[in-house]
């Protein structure tokens, strides 16, 4: 039985994804920011490295950390979003610890060597997706910030790391086929991520607000672009569905994750 509706609008068709804009360098304090436009959903994404690991790290560690944090501004939704001064509320937390799966899902920590990286996502105007847009954004975000890493000589394979830093020279950083090549090796994959969902049995890509409202079931789907499924989250509104459903979902998703993948190379193509 699928809940009441009261009716929706759009002008995309079922299988077509919202207009995407993506400016990179939008701010010039983080090592990378993305400013990603999906739609009316505007996400703001910045990677920084942090000055050491965190403090639960091995002293002697040889492995990184990418840590995200999310955030709806006040203004992002239609009535005022107060902002949580005492600490991220439970969906904050939930939708930032998945932002930080999925981008560990895309990196070799072992690659990236004793660096710590935060990717911030802040939603500048929320209208569906926003936790799919972030991981979309952040991951472009990431890869940028990897890429100057490893131009700068502060990201370095394992066999070209210094044992000790103490009275050594820096190394040289890598350049050319060796620096893409070690990128390569510290982000083997992208990772994205889409809304699917279901409406009076018909599937639907990339739910704006209006139409995730109105669904009878909705999923987020994050995969990386090896075809690999890093998270699921589905839930049926008030509706059950059925395995062909979400077989169908899931292949939408596919395909919007591939599309979106084919993005976030064309963004970064020749950047440095």
């Amino acid at each position: 039985m699928a809940k009441m509706k009261r009716g929706f609008q759009t002008d995309r068709g079922q299988d077509t994804m919202r207009d995407i804009e993506v400016e990179v360098d939008f701010t010039d304090n983080a090592l990378a920011s993305v400013l990603y436009k999906q739609g009316d959903t505007v996400v703001l994404a910045c990677a920084t490295k942090a000055p050491s690991l965190p403090r639960w790290f091995p002293r002697d560690a040889d492995r990184g950390w990418v840590h995200s944090e999310y955030s709806l501004l006040p203004a992002s939704t239609d009535s005022r979003f107060r902002r949580e001064r005492s600490g991220a509320k439970g969906r904050t937390q939930e939708i930032e610890r998945l932002v930080a799966r999925s981008l560990r899902a895309a990196i070799d920590l072992e690659q990236l060597g004793p660096l710590s990286l935060t990717v911030d996502c802040d939603i500048l105007n929320a209208d569906g997706g926003t936790r799919c847009a972030s991981i979309t954004a952040a991951c472009i975000a990431l890869r940028l910030a990897v890429r100057r890493l490893i131009a700068s000589g502060d990201c370095l394979p394992p066999a070209l790391r210094p044992a000790d830093q103490s009275g050594r020279p820096r190394p040289s950083p890598l350049t050319g086929e060796a620096a893409s090549a070690h990128e390569a090796a510290v982000m083997p994959n992208d990772v994205a991520a889409i809304s699917v969902g279901l409406l009076d049995g018909a599937t639907w890509l990339d739910l704006d607000y209006e139409l995730d409202s109105n669904a009878d079931v909705d999923m987020n789907i994050v995969m990386t672009d090896d075809g690999r499924l890093v998270e699921v989250q589905g839930t049926g509104e008030e509706a059950t569905f059925a395995r062909s459903d979400m077989d169908a979902l899931l292949d939408l998703a596919e395909a919007g994750c591939a599309d979106l993948f084919t993005l976030q190379r064309n963004t970064l193509t020749g950047l440095s």
